[in-house]
């Protein structure tokens, strides 16, 4: 029995797949998700019997980030929502530094902190209809849930900065190119893949994966930017651009920030 609401918990064998489920939201972080998580991934990382992870979204869609209404409900100072952002990272930085494979199993958009979740895989495959977005710039706002420690491991520094600052969109094509996704499949083939690749672990030694993970990770520097990552959102959060932008979007206004510029509004 599934004991969750939010996203669904199903073992295939000695591995785990987290599928994230609330379709009126495209599996937007809201606080019952990002609870849930936090719930499974501790019980993931605890069980010896688990040897790989696999995630995914359901309906079509991996994650569309946060959560706008919430967000636009929350009356929070600066210190709330760094403490909100902390408690965010905590459990993601047990996701990125979990000592058993992470693949991510990404169809639609992953955008955001959805895009931040992808990142924190160890292999992330997709569909040709994935789409890969940063999108705090358009709200005011800065990437978070990792991604100023995991972007530029996976693509540089320069690229890393250009995706975050242009807020654009990354189709599947381009992100196999940029080695973001490490392979491509159709719809029906994406999740036999992940599981496949996942129970390739099965008669791996734990050890020697956590060895392995842990040698090409950087405990240390991910600590920092967390750090840094949650002074920096917690005051974008309270900025009048990021609520301006918020009001805008759940208007379904067109948002201040457009890349490449509107060349109406240029002129």
């Amino acid at each position: 029995m599934n004991p969750f609401t939010t996203l669904r918990f199903e073992r295939h064998g000695g591995t785990a797949v987290l599928t994230l489920d609330t379709p009126a939201n495209r599996n937007a972080f809201t606080a019952a998700l990002r609870d849930e998580l936090a719930q499974a991934i501790a019980q993931v990382r605890g069980d010896a019997g688990v040897r790989a992870l696999v995630l995914t979204g359901a309906n079509g869609q991996f994650c569309s980030g946060g959560d706008l209404r919430g967000i636009a409900d929350a009356a929070l100072d600066n210190a709330g929502w760094r403490a909100r952002m902390q408690s965010t990272q905590r459990w993601f930085s047990d996701l990125i530094l979990m000592d058993k494979p992470v693949i991510a199993a990404v169809d639609g958009a992953a955008y955001g902190a959805g895009f931040s979740l992808a990142l924190a895989a160890d292999f992330v495959l997709a569909t040709p209809r994935a789409r890969f977005c940063m999108s705090f710039l358009k709200l005011g706002l800065v990437p978070d849930c990792g991604a100023f420690y995991l972007l530029p491991r996976v693509v540089g520094a320069q690229r890393a900065r250009e995706l975050m600052l242009s807020a654009r969109e990354v189709g599947a094509v381009e992100a196999r190119e940029l080695g973001i996704a490490m392979e491509l499949h159709e719809a029906g083939g994406l999740m036999p893949r992940a599981l496949a690749l996942a129970e390739s672990f099965a008669g791996a030694s734990p050890l020697a994966v956590s060895l392995v993970k842990r040698a090409t990770g950087d405990a240390g520097a991910l600590a920092g930017l967390l750090d840094a990552e949650a002074n920096a959102q917690a005051l974008a959060f309270g900025s009048a651009e990021h609520r301006d932008a918020v009001q805008r979007f759940l208007d379904k206004q067109p948002l201040p920030f457009q890349w490449p510029a509107n060349k109406e509004q240029a002129a």
